[in-house]
């Protein structure tokens, strides 16, 4: 299995020891969680990035480098030969419950009741349920039942 490249030169971690701290040094920018996000409903070019965010081609170009660099992101040549493509590795689309938990986040809180918004749904149609952490008993878990284990 592909993993995010940890020991890439250009990483200089927050906070070492942390896995959230670690993931958002690789991907906690909005860019590149945008990025990550339409790779997963199905943009593949350079092009197509561009134009579903509205980023800067300098900022997608170098967003795209990093998450190339990191192995969120693979580049292989398009269908028509011409050009690259970029698709998701096993590690990125590993991002996809985060993407799906912050959205949930926002259309709870960031939105006023009734404002529309796009629903992400099943391939019946039917909206995704909502993420819920659960212990290995099936216990949901929130801050009030977990604690971080440091490093030693």
């Amino acid at each position: 299995m592909e993993r995010a490249s940890a020991g890439a030169p250009d990483v200089d971690w927050t906070d070492p020891d942390c896995p959230v701290a670690r993931t958002l040094d690789l991907v906690g920018d909005r860019w590149s969680l945008l990025v990550v996000r339409d790779a997963m409903d199905g943009a593949r070019s350079f092009t197509e990035f561009q134009r579903r965010t509205g980023i800067a081609r300098n900022i997608l170009a170098d967003r795209l480098r990093k998450l190339t660099a990191h192995g969120l992101l693979a580049q292989r040549p398009a269908p028509s030969g011409r050009r690259q493509e970029y698709v998701l590795t096993d590690a990125g689309r590993a991002l996809f419950p985060v993407i799906v938990t912050l959205r949930q986040w926002g259309e709870r809180h960031a939105f006023a009741p009734g404002e529309a918004h796009s629903v992400l749904v099943d391939e019946h149609g039917t909206p995704v349920p909502e993420l819920v952490p659960a212990g290995a008993d099936g216990t949901p878990l929130d801050t009030d039942s977990t604690r971080v284990r440091r490093a030693r």
